[in-house]
């Protein structure tokens, strides 16, 4: 089925840039717009911009660009069909749909398929949990005993597969969902040489006999699951199955870029400016029903530096709480450093032996165990200069060794200033001198510096793309989206930047005032695309983009047509598209001090369009001009005889004085 055009209209109108992208990074205002580090790269200041009133977002840093449904697609890497589903779900808005061919139906994307599926067998396992015997008495009984309510149970989607060898395969064979997508999306499992030709039957439940906990993207679509055993198999066979089993890697996900809880957790880690994390699915649920929901969980995985992103696009504060006993002590030393190089300021939590973060809630209740997160938290620096001068007790050699491990990670903190605090904190805690300490620290960095650094694919900028394999029907622009008011040939690829002439520039600047203030008028009845487009007949571009967008700016405007900045935000073309977003967002904002204390009244580039438009012409010919007497050069240089010499001579004075005057009346403009 595909969205009808009435309805995708209705999502464009009601999508707003900000609490889209606001759902998924943590938004500051910034004038008139709102910046954050870029989620589709990695970086430390700020760099991607969100425009409300044009309604885009753009990266400075790795050039990602679009509206709404753009950085959906991007944020989650799905098609265009299910990010226009999934913003029609976030404005409550009905979805229309069309008929599709069979041929459509066929170029069905999996990644949606297994969305399909995974919400499905969320939907069954909660359905057996609640309706059934047996998950009553075995599922429900053990959620009730840990005490999750209804609601908390509900908030995620908590479920229970029965202890049969294929209750969900068979159901969903039943429903129309094929071995081969089952197997796909990590729910059924074959024996080794079990397949049959159909490959429909021979399977089991990966997940039979446990509770279930969905594991949602950032999006809140259901990914993948984790499983918890609960019943002992008398025979002893039951031993050596794992306590928990976790979905396997598919095209939807990989677990370590995500998080247990991220889409519960976002907005109140956004609001409060803090994550905690911690180790499991349990912890996370047992916090937020004491009212701590600002907390994710690695899912028993060493934290990744997917993982430290994904937290640092909401909060730059981490706190991660950990089990009490020395493996906890040992493993809150371990991997820490990669949340120092993000940037991130991380703090320790350690409770006491024995307990962990749901043990110790469902003990001490709600207050008293946010009292002791305040009174137990120490930052990562002191906590593991603390731990390690323990260990290391009156050992000159030990404590030497300690020195270096302490000083190893306060130089990967990027901030100078934090740096030199835990200098001279760590200088005060080891009674050393702090000069010593950095001085350490700089030999350590480099000899950083001085190795080769492996490439690194997070560190790499690059524009996010949607997969290839997406149908247009139902995943993609409708065919309509395609259609140009100009048959023009379609716009080539730009020109790498080592190409890039004088006259390049000047073509790029002379199109960029056609389609950011085109229409405005300069006197009444003479619009900025009349005048400019008047003063260059006879001139076409080097440049096949922007000849390309002055042939449509022609065209169009033969028929008393001008196109407007929105066509060309919108185009079909990502070349042009991204050309437009990116004019349309500019990186530094005027100061409005300027006007409000000053008084000091600094003219737009509205203002300045009948200026601006002279010297464009202006400069645009004179640009086009030495280009002629750059080729006129080089053709003196062939001259075969004394007559060509002198025709090329003259042209090439002919094109001086031309250049001369356009450098004068310049000159005289700009001062």
């Amino acid at each position: 089925m595909r969205i009808n055009p009435e309805t995708v209209d209705r999502i464009k109108q009601s999508a707003d840039i900000v609490e889209v992208v606001g759902d998924f990074v943590a938004l500051k205002k910034k004038g008139a717009n709102y910046s954050a580090c870029c989620p589709f790269h990695n970086e430390k200041s700020p760099s991607f911009n969100v425009n409300p009133v044009r309604q885009i977002f753009k990266c400075f840093g790795c050039g990602a660009a679009g509206d709404a449904i753009k950085f959906v697609m991007d944020i989650d890497g799905i098609g265009y069909g299910e990010a226009l589903r999934y913003l029609a779900n976030k404005y409550q808005i009905e979805i229309q749909e069309e008929e599709v061919t069979d041929e459509e139906a066929l170029r069905q994307n999996t990644r949606e398929s297994l969305y399909i599926i995974l919400n499905f067998a969320k939907n069954f396992y909660s359905q057996q949990l609640h309706n059934t015997d047996e998950g009553q008495s075995i599922g429900l009984s053990y959620f009730r005993e840990r005490g999750f309510t209804n609601d908390i149970q509900k908030k995620f989607e908590l479920g229970y597969s029965p202890d049969t060898w294929d209750a969900f395969t068979k159901e969903a064979l039943n429903k129309g969902y094929t071995a081969d997508i089952l197997e796909k999306a990590g729910l059924l499992i074959h024996k080794e040489g079990s397949r049959t030709a159909d490959r429909q039957t021979a399977g089991y439940d990966r997940f039979r006999g446990r509770v279930i906990f969905p594991i949602h993207n950032v999006a809140g679509k259901v990914i993948a699951f984790g499983a918890r055993i609960l019943k002992t198999d008398k025979s002893g066979k039951g031993a050596s199955q794992p306590k928990y089993l976790n979905s396997p890697e598919t095209d939807v996900y990989h677990k370590s870029d995500i998080l247990y809880g991220i889409f519960q957790a976002k907005n109140a880690i956004r609001q409060q400016e803090a994550c905690y994390l911690v180790e499991g699915y349990t912890d996370v649920v047992s916090l937020h029903q004491a009212g701590i929901e600002n907390v994710v969980a690695s899912s028993g995985t060493s934290l990744t530096i997917e993982q430290i992103r994904l937290i640092g696009r909401f909060t730059p504060n981490i706190t991660i709480l950990y089990d009490g006993d020395v493996a906890g002590i040992k493993a809150a030393l371990r991997g820490l450093d990669l949340v120092l190089e993000e940037g991130l300021n991380v703090s320790i939590v350690l409770f006491p032996d024995g307990e962990d973060p749901d043990s110790y809630v469902r003990r001490v209740g709600a207050e008293a165990f946010k009292a002791y997160l305040k009174k137990a938290s120490k930052d990562f620096i002191t906590f593991k200069t603390e731990t390690l001068l323990q260990d290391a007790g009156n050992d000159p050699f030990r404590l030497a060794a300690v020195i270096g491990e302490v000083v190893n990670s306060i130089i990967k903190i990027p901030d100078a200033i934090k740096r030199q605090v835990f200098f001279q904190r760590t200088s005060e805690m080891m009674k050393v001198d702090e000069q010593m300490l950095i001085s350490e620290g700089n030999k350590l960095l480099r000899k950083l510096h001085a190795q080769p650094k492996p490439q690194d694919r997070n560190n790499r900028p690059s524009i996010p793309q949607a997969p290839r394999d997406i149908p247009f029907s139902d995943d993609g622009p409708p065919a309509d989206f395609f259609e140009s008011e100009s048959s023009g040939p379609a716009a080539p690829e730009l020109e790498e930047p080592n190409q890039r002439t004088k006259l390049y520039y000047q073509e790029e600047a002379f199109i960029r005032l056609l389609i950011l203030y085109g229409a405005h008028e300069l006197e009444p009845t003479i619009s900025v695309c009349a005048y400019v487009l008047g003063e260059i007949q006879g001139i076409d571009f080097k440049d096949p983009v922007f000849n390309h967008l002055l042939t449509l700016f022609r065209e169009n405007h033969s028929r008393d047509v001008v196109l407007k900045t929105d066509y060309f935000q919108n185009h079909h073309e990502s070349e042009i598209r991204n050309l437009t977003i990116g004019w349309l967002t500019n990186k530094y904002e005027l100061s409005t001090l300027w006007t409000e204390k000053f008084e000091i009244y600094v003219p737009s580039e509205v203002d300045m369009l009948d200026k601006s438009s002279f010297i464009n012409i202006l400069r645009l010919k004179k640009a086009f001009i030495e280009e002629k007497m750059k080729i006129c050069m080089e053709e003196l240089k062939k001259a075969k005889t004394e007559d060509q010499e002198n025709e090329l001579m003259n042209e090439y004075i002919f094109y001086k004085g031309i250049s001369m005057a356009a450098a004068k009346e310049l000159g005289s403009v700009i001062g």
